[in-house]
């Protein structure tokens, strides 16, 4: 169970980072191989990872997603259905951006015009067939509409178009289906799907030593353990900073690690006193001119609550400056759309600060230009003792947590046929 403080030093699998990945790992060999011992270890206080979700204070029905909050793909995406094994609700409202999702638009010439070149740049990326060039290189010098484009792109990606890479983002492939949402919180159903899982929390893995044969040796805050597989599922910005030291070192994997950052999108949740203010479960763009602009999704589930989701570096501007400025741009963005009146309705509620989070450092993995094929190299398992999984090993469906959680699920299977 989670928390758990078992002195026992020797375990037959350990899987570090309690994120969608090592979740689903420890489940499925909890499923397929129940004659191992595993112990799940996580550095911070909660299970989930990058899947966290909060309740509204004076109304703690409301869950607020501070992370992860769509189920990308939702008809196979795993998560669908688990959430229905854990007796949660999937609502199928349509997205924003699916078939019959509201959005607030105009539909005029020159938002007609704005929506032809948004929908132009993604085709010149869809039918690049060259290098591994930068998402930028395929913007058209002066054009007027680059603002939104880039906009939009920080929202895929969580960095800026100079800085990501064309073929990993053309690889990219969530699964059909549209996207749905989790009533109670994507970050609850993870969390829950963890609860049966034996689990550490507040231990932090500073070492992994390999230099035997037979055991790995693991060192942390809470003392050294040892196991004879070790499964890592922390975040990329984690490996690349070298705050898990492998000995002897793994040089591929760190720079695969620091080839695949994580890029930043941060979440702002405002109070709505009145919310028949604004109307129920519809989406906005703060500005079609800027690309630091703000995302809204209006009174999501008709809660009284808006969702704003800045990405790149306006969202590490806002996490640094904090609640206040990132509440003043949000209110600027809402008055300029509603009036100033709306102002007087707003109050923060929740704000997410990932680039921050100690133990994960970013919301979702990029590709830098030309390290499309790191993915791969950063998944490949290590003298068949040492694997890996999360979002940032997935090739097609990196960037979220059904993603993670088929990687977790390979690695798990991996661990389990090592074994046999």
């Amino acid at each position: 169970m989670p928390g758990d403080n078992s002195k026992g030093a020797g375990e037959d699998v350990i899987i570090i980072g309690a994120g969608a990945a090592g979740i689903a790992a420890a489940r499925r060999l909890q499923a397929i191989r129940p004659d191992l011992s595993i112990l799940l270890l996580e550095a911070g206080d909660r299970l989930g990872g990058r899947a966290w979700t909060v309740g509204l204070v004076e109304a703690a029905d409301i869950a607020l997603d501070l992370g992860c909050g769509w189920l990308h793909g939702a008809r196979t995406n795993a998560w669908t259905a688990i959430a229905g094994e854990v007796g949660l609700t999937v609502d199928r409202t349509p997205a924003p951006w699916n078939d019959g999702g509201r959005r607030l638009q105009r539909d005029d010439a020159e938002a007609r015009a704005a929506r032809q070149a948004i929908g132009a740049y993604f085709e010149r990326l869809d039918s690049h067939a060259g290098n591994d060039a930068a998402m930028a290189d395929m913007l058209e010098s002066g054009n007027p509409w680059n603002g939104q484009i880039r906009a939009v792109g920080t929202y895929i990606t969580g960095a800026e178009l100079e800085r990501s890479s064309i073929v990993d983002y053309n690889r990219y492939d969530p699964g059909p289906g549209p996207d749905w949402r989790v009533r109670e919180g994507y970050g609850t159903l993870v969390s829950l799907y963890g609860k049966p899982v034996r689990a550490r929390l507040g231990t932090e893995v500073t070492r992994i030593d390999h230099r035997h044969a037979g055991r790995i040796g693991i060192e942390t805050n809470q003392g050294v353990l040892s196991a004879r597989a070790v499964l890592v599922t922390v975040s990329t910005n984690v490996l690349a900073a070298g705050k898990i030291v492998f000995d002897p070192p793994l040089p591929d994997k760190i720079e695969a690690a620091a080839r695949l950052p994580l890029g930043l999108a941060d979440k702002l949740f405002l109070r709505l006193a009145n919310q028949q203010a604004l109307p129920a479960d519809t989406h906005m763009l703060g500005s079609t001119r800027r690309g630091a602009t703000g995302t809204y999704q209006l009174r999501p589930f008709g809660a009284p609550v808006v969702e704003a989701y800045f990405a790149g570096d306006l969202a590490h501007d806002l996490e640094g400056q904090g609640r206040e400025a990132a509440f003043s741009f949000a209110s600027d963005e809402l008055a300029a759309h509603f009036g100033a009146d709306i102002r007087k309705e707003l109050s923060v509620a929740a704000m997410s600060a990932w680039a921050a989070a100690p133990h994960i450092g970013g919301s979702y993995s990029y590709a830098e230009p030309g390290a499309s094929d790191q993915r791969g190299r950063l998944a490949a398992p290590h003298d068949e003792r040492i694997f890996f999984a999360g979002e940032a090993c997935s090739t097609s469906r990196y960037s979220t947590a059904h993603g993670a959680y088929e990687t977790g699920v390979a690695a798990a299977d991996r661990i389990a046929g090592s074994f046999s």
